[in-house]
């Protein structure tokens, strides 16, 4: 049978051989040549100049061979690979961002691998609620009352413009762009409703509305690709400038984007990434949350960590961070927000300011074991403060915070479960400040977006100025603001821990539902804050539930609505001893993108 083979394949070859010959004069000559054979089957000796029939062990076998380079039509220059496309018909509509353009990097804006992308967001978002309010202390909207805490109900408005420019070199297929240029602004219009005087404003002539609108940088950097280290690009990059940084999964600890410099990249095939950034942290205006360009901070942020994919099991990822924050702001004269509120040294305790180091240790985990999507978060701080107002005197740092999240997916049902603990602070006085806080925490955590306690700021009028939690955060930390004040670690902590449920409904159309149980950790801080006897631990149920459709089954317009309430237990009646039933946040946000 070898032999047999053998000698097939040897006629075949042969066969090939003998019919190159004439093809090549004919490339030489312009004129086909070679044997015209008839098709089998056909009525006429007329055939393609182009076929070949060879014979092997009594078979007939026809073949068409290439046609020389001149037996082509005339050729159309194109300027470039990238517009092959239009000869096929498919043109550009600069207007439709899932048709090819050259505004969203599809072709190159000049040259072969400079590329022009841009992107535009509009982003509305209609928020009523109701909220613990003080009333002012110079006056009231509603003469004749006594209490400390009054009409609660408000209505808050938000528009964001987004546009973002992006020039980058390279072919990004399989590997990091060469260089990339990015800006991108927002410019917010927002305004406060509310029913009590001194909320807007401390001066109790502004009433109780505000417009207000702010236009900041989020981005501005460079990003340069320095090296390509194995076969499957491994990579490390430099990026200089504003740009957003998560130090996390989950955004517990730092989410913001600050400027400075970032070295990152990966080995192994990409199973390794590692990260090693600095940062100077910018001013935040007041109303908006937006950058305030170029007005620095004494506040610098460090950090290193590392993604190991795959550990243990496929599909799993660890990751280990050091970040270090060094805050020089005890130096500084007192800072007002624009509505001119003391932000700066924090307006709780003897007031004095402070400055401090705090280093966190961390690890985590996020992906999948089996079926099981878990997260998990451990971060241990530890460090000095030079003065806390609230102990009123230096203090050493030491607390943590754990989180985990697990979740599985039955069909188009993922139904989840997940606990929090951030540990509080048993004696305001001992020189030793126990209650765990963030650098700049933005959690995506407990429903995130639809939770009340995570969306809303409660204010704490012990304090003076001082919040009991501020808006997108789980931590109680007891600051004068996330956006303008400074972390504070003699805070109560909190415990939190909850079941949800996601259901794909339709390929469009997405329902959220969660059920959270709050307590606080230790409560002698508020105690002492408040001057009373006893605040009790139970916080409250948060119970949250939102629709999320795409019409369009894409992410190009995508609606979201939303209702949240926290019934309050006894811990938040001993604070805030004023009957507003539950508390409540209703949420309409509409986000078109370009």
């Amino acid at each position: 049978m070898g032999s047999e083979r053998g000698a097939r394949a040897g006629l075949a070859l042969a066969a090939l051989l003998a019919v190159s010959a004439p093809l090549a004069a004919a490339e030489e000559t312009g004129d086909p040549g070679g044997v015209r054979m008839r098709r089998p089957g056909a009525t006429s000796d007329a055939a393609s100049p182009y076929q070949r029939r060879f014979h092997l062990d009594g078979e007939s076998l026809d073949f068409e061979v290439a046609p020389p380079a001149k037996a082509f039509p005339s050729l159309v220059p194109m300027p470039d690979r990238w517009r092959i496309v239009e000869g096929l018909g498919v043109n550009e509509r600069w207007w439709n961002p899932y048709d090819q353009s050259t505004l969203k990097g599809d072709r190159p804006i000049f040259g072969q691998d400079w590329f022009f992308v841009l992107g535009a967001v509009s982003d509305t978002l209609v928020e009523p609620r109701r909220l613990p309010t003080p009333v002012g202390a110079q006056a009231t909207e509603h003469p004749g009352e006594l209490d400390v805490f009054g009409n609660g109900d408000q209505l808050f408005f938000n528009q964001n413009f987004i546009v973002s420019l992006a020039l980058i070199q390279g072919d990004t297929t399989f590997r990091p762009p060469d260089w990339e240029f990015r800006v991108t602004t927002v410019t917010s219009l927002n305004f406060l409703g509310v029913n009590e005087r001194g909320v807007v404003s401390p001066n109790p002539d502004k009433g109780t509305t505000r417009f207000d609108q702010h236009a900041g940088i989020q981005e501005l950097f460079v990003d340069r690709h320095l090296r390509n280290k194995s076969q499957a690009y491994d990579f490390d990059s430099l990026r200089l400038g504003i740009q957003p940084f998560i130090t996390d999964f989950r955004g517990f600890l730092y989410f913001d984007g600050q400027p400075g410099a970032r070295l990152f990249g990966n080995f192994w095939s990409n199973r390794l990434q590692y990260n090693l950034a600095a940062f100077c942290r910018l001013e935040k205006d007041t109303n908006s949350g937006l950058n305030t360009v170029f007005d620095m901070r004494d506040d610098q942020v460090f950090a290193a960590d590392f993604f190991y994919q795959d550990w243990l099991t496929k599909g799993f990822t660890l990751e280990g961070l050091v970040v270090y924050n060094r805050n020089r702001e005890g130096d500084e004269n007192p800072h007002y927000d624009e509505n001119g509120f003391l932000k700066r040294p924090s307006p709780v305790g003897d007031q004095r300011p402070s400055s401090y180091d705090v280093v966190y240790l961390g690890t985590g985990g996020d992906g999948h074991v089996g079926r099981l999507n878990l997260t998990t978060n451990l971060f241990l701080a530890t460090g000095s403060d030079s003065h806390n107002p609230i102990a009123q005197r230096s203090v050493g740092i030491l607390a943590w915070l754990g989180a985990l999240e697990a979740s599985m997916d039955f069909d188009w049902i993922r139904a989840k479960a997940y606990a929090y603990h951030a540990s509080g602070d048993g004696d305001p006085y001992d020189g030793t400040a126990t209650g765990f806080d963030a650098i700049f925490e933005n959690p995506n955590f407990a429903g995130a977006g639809t939770s009340f306690w995570v969306r809303q700021g409660l204010p704490f009028v012990g304090g003076g100025g001082v919040g009991l939690k501020d808006r997108f955060s789980i931590l109680p930390d007891l600051r004068s603001s996330k956006l303008e004040g400074q972390s504070n670690f003699v805070n109560p902590g909190i415990t939190l821990a909850g079941v949800g449920a996601d259901f794909d409904v339709l390929p469009e159309l997405r329902i959220v539902s969660n059920a959270n149980w709050i307590g606080f950790d230790k409560t002698e801080t508020l105690q002492t804050l408040r001057q009373q006897r006893a605040v009790a631990q139970d916080v409250g149920w948060d119970l949250s539930a939102g629709v999320i459709y795409r019409p369009l089954f894409i992410d190009n317009l995508v609606f979201q609505v939303s209702g949240a309430v926290l019934v309050p237990a006894q811990g938040l009646k001993d604070i805030y001893a004023h009957d507003y039933g539950v508390f409540y946040s209703t949420v309409f946000n509409a986000i078109l993108t370009y």
